[in-house]
């Protein structure tokens, strides 16, 4: 594995640190990407689309509806994330937010809805804009996951 195929030791400690003190780690730092801006986070654990292993993934979130928005942005890498490609075989997930957990299941937003929930989300993190200039052409998917009881 390289490069975008790896998972960056900042998302493991971001990870590590949400299970551990979920309230001090769900205002994330991004200014790895962003500047001095701080964004809500969740974590989202997918089923391994090959390995079948739990993976679980900081993103930033807003919520909508019943539940939450979250963009498949990759940080503009032209290629869609891994969480996105398991949730595309099994759209069954688990959410933590800061310290609720929830069963959830994940669709991707059609046309409209997507350009509703992209607005809102760029007032969250900004960054998406350019984002989405530098994937070469792919759209960035926009995630609802919706609580299941």
């Amino acid at each position: 594995m390289s490069g975008w195929d790896e998972v960056p030791s900042w998302v493991t400690e971001h990870v590590a640190l949400y299970r551990r003190d979920p309230e001090k780690a769900h205002m994330w730092d991004a200014s790895l990407g962003a500047g001095k801006l701080f964004a809500p986070t969740l974590l989202l654990t997918t089923k391994g689309r090959k390995s079948g292993e739990p993976r679980t993934t900081p993103l930033i979130y807003g919520k909508w509806g019943k539940g939450f928005a979250v963009i498949a942005s990759k940080a503009g890498h032209p290629t869609h994330p891994a969480w996105y490609l398991n949730i595309e075989v099994d759209p069954d997930v688990e959410i933590q937010v800061i310290t609720a957990h929830h069963k959830a299941r994940a669709r991707v937003a059609g046309p409209e809805e997507r350009e509703k929930i992209w607005a809102e989300m760029v007032k969250i993190f900004p960054v998406y804009n350019s984002y989405q200039k530098r994937t070469g052409g792919r759209e960035i998917p926009v995630v609802v996951l919706e609580p299941v009881a």
